[in-house]
């Protein structure tokens, strides 16, 4: 078995070699490799899953000097990699299939397969990964891939955009990752997770040291999996194809980080203060992101803000239940239903002639029934609806939050209702009323190979949730003494969600809630465009003084005055006199001698 892990490592990247040099003179052939490459790693990730074998570890050491630095890298297969390998090669090998038909007439078919394939090798290995040199890696190489992806369309302004903004902003929590790992480092003198959780006692003379090197770590989750304040990268990077908007918010790049912490589990709930910092930013994220969702108009841009949303309920997960299986079940359901609803959007804006905006849409339902039941699936799953998936993970969390942090749990539940009202008003908007454009008019269902991926993440998206499935996968336990209120108030606020988007939304030919606190996103995004654009001016100015009054000045002007006068001098000595000459060199030895005796 230990040949499998490196297999399923190295596949993907391998069509991805492939692809870039010869899948350009052939269609089928960059989509064949492709798939035929996630399927492969998707049949060994299930045979690795159904394997009873204890956890496993396969390492060599990449820089050996001894104890001073030994740099590993390895892939553990244990019950965490086993099942995050299980939702990521299913999740790619279905949106694979779904992108033949999505890309069917876009250009660059060839170089987006490969980039597809080389964003699965990254990704698998951070979920393969044991230790964090070689997750940080990956890290930064999914960031490359999704900064590849994310500007497909690179002809267009908005689209490298975007991709820029998704890289520049993941640096910024990926510096302070970076920082957090060499404080680990230092403390301990090993970088392998297992060995990592055995040494937390050595932290305990020194419990800021560790709060500090947790709450760094903490902003590699921030950057990746789209935490205020870094969140404002993942709406604006769907400007890429709604196939790898689906990829990175389903099991990809945004639940890197929450698959981060989850390893690290035993770390961070030694360190209650890095724990506070955590709940903190997970349950400001969740409510935040919803309230900005209730008033996009893209119908991308409200699923990306609902990721926002539920990557919060995830990272509060982190901080408050009793075990890392609490957001991994919450991430394992998130998965199946997100990447359903993304691709369902995607086959109404192929329906729509690429048209995204809700307001343009409407009586799609007749139109493209299949896709529309699909959709509700999704969204009843997201919403929290009773014998649906999301349901069963997200109260879950919300459970053990309003026991751990009251405030944060009960703004947790408010969530929950505005997460039902927003998805159902796309619901209401796009497929009810009256064609509101056009195309609406004459909008046709996808074909077959874009409704097929979509009818086989409908099932888990439906059943994921349930016991059998729950207790496949994971061990949780319910939180302990919540509140009997908590699940009653929990369906009042689904059912009020449902019904005051359908008052609202079912017939609505604009939209008549109209709150531009919320529509333009808390305006963080206005507030950083200011920042960046009176740090270009203020630098501007400084760099003008600098060149003035430091380069121009000091390094030019001052050396070149002062080796002006230096020769003005030194002139005076070269007058051309023989006699002078050997006077001035009679002086000197004397001088010299008489330095020499007195010493």
């Amino acid at each position: 078995m230990s040949a499998i892990p490196w297999i399923i490592l190295f596949t993907p990247l391998a069509a991805a070699a492939v692809i870039l040099f010869l899948g350009r003179f052939s269609k089928p052939l960059s989509a064949g490799l492709a798939i035929g490459s996630a399927a492969a790693v998707c049949v060994l990730s299930w045979w690795l899953f159904t394997r009873p074998d204890p956890t496993e570890t396969i390492r060599f050491y990449w820089i050996d000097f001894g104890e001073a630095l030994r740099i590993p890298i390895g892939v553990t297969i244990d019950h965490l990699s086993k099942v995050m390998l299980v939702v990521v090669t299913t999740i790619a090998t279905l949106v694979f299939t779904y992108s033949v038909g999505y890309m069917k007439t876009e250009e660059g078919y060839w170089r987006y397969f490969a980039g597809l394939s080389l964003f699965l090798f990254s990704m698998l290995g951070i979920v393969l990964a044991d230790n964090f040199v070689m997750m940080f890696i990956f890290w930064e190489l999914v960031g490359l891939s999704s900064y590849i992806l994310i500007g497909h369309y690179f002809k267009k302004d908005s689209a490298a955009d975007a991709a820029k903004q998704a890289f520049i902003v993941n640096r910024i929590g990926d510096f302070g990752f970076m920082l957090g790992i060499l404080l680990l480092w230092a403390a301990t003198g090993t970088l392998v997770f297992s060995e990592l959780t055995g040494r937390v006692a050595e932290f305990a003379s020194n419990p800021v040291y560790l709060t500090v090197a947790c709450v760094l770590v903490f902003c590699g989750t921030v950057g990746k999996s789209a935490q205020m304040p870094l969140h404002v990268w993942l709406p604006n990077s769907m400007e890429g194809p709604t196939p790898v908007s689906s990829l990175l918010h389903a099991a990809t790049m945004v639940a890197a980080g929450v698959y981060m912490l989850a390893r690290i589990f035993p770390i961070l709930h030694a360190v209650p203060v890095a724990l506070d910092v955590i709940a903190w930013v997970g349950g400001i994220t969740c409510f935040a992101a919803a309230l900005m969702a209730t008033q996009q108009d893209d119908i991308k841009r409200i699923l990306a803000y609902s990721t926002i949303s539920q990557l919060g309920y995830m990272v509060l997960g982190v901080a408050s239940a009793t075990s890392a299986d609490v957001p991994m079940f919450h991430l394992f359901t998130h998965a199946f239903f997100k990447c359903l609803l993304f691709l369902c959007a995607g086959s109404v804006i192929v329906g729509m002639h690429h048209e995204q905006n809700i307001w343009k849409m409407g009586a799609l339902k007749n139109k493209m029934p299949f896709t529309f039941l699909a959709m509700v699936v999704g969204s009843l799953a997201l919403s929290g609806c009773p014998l649906f998936s999301g349901y069963y993970s997200k109260d879950l969390i919300i459970g053990f939050a309003v026991v751990k942090y009251p405030f944060l749990g009960w703004l947790s539940v408010v969530t929950a209702g505005l997460t039902a009202f927003y998805t159902f008003r796309l619901i209401f908007v796009v497929f009810l009323g009256k064609p509101k454009d056009d195309h609406a008019k004459h909008a046709e269902e996808s074909p077959l190979v874009m409704l097929v991926p979509l009818a086989c993440l409908a099932v888990p998206a439906w059943v994921a949730g349930y016991g059998f499935v729950e207790k496949m996968f994971f061990h949780v336990t319910e939180p302990e003494h919540v509140p009997h209120i908590l699940h009653p108030i929990l369906l009042v606020l689904f059912a009020a969600g449902v019904l005051s988007a359908f008052a609202l939304y079912r017939s609505a030919a604009k939209d008549p809630v109209s709150i531009p606190f919320f529509a333009n996103r808390l305006y963080i995004d206005n507030l950083y465009s200011w920042i960046v654009r009176n740090i270009q001016d203020g630098g501007a100015m400084v760099l003008s003084w600098a060149d003035r009054w430091i380069v121009d000045l000091l390094v030019v002007q001052v050396p070149s005055k002062l080796a002006w006068a230096c020769g003005f001098v030194l002139r005076f000595l070269q007058i051309g006199n023989i006699q002078a000459y050997v006077f001035f060199f009679g002086a000197g030895a004397i001088g010299l001698l008489y330095f020499l005796i007195m010493k």
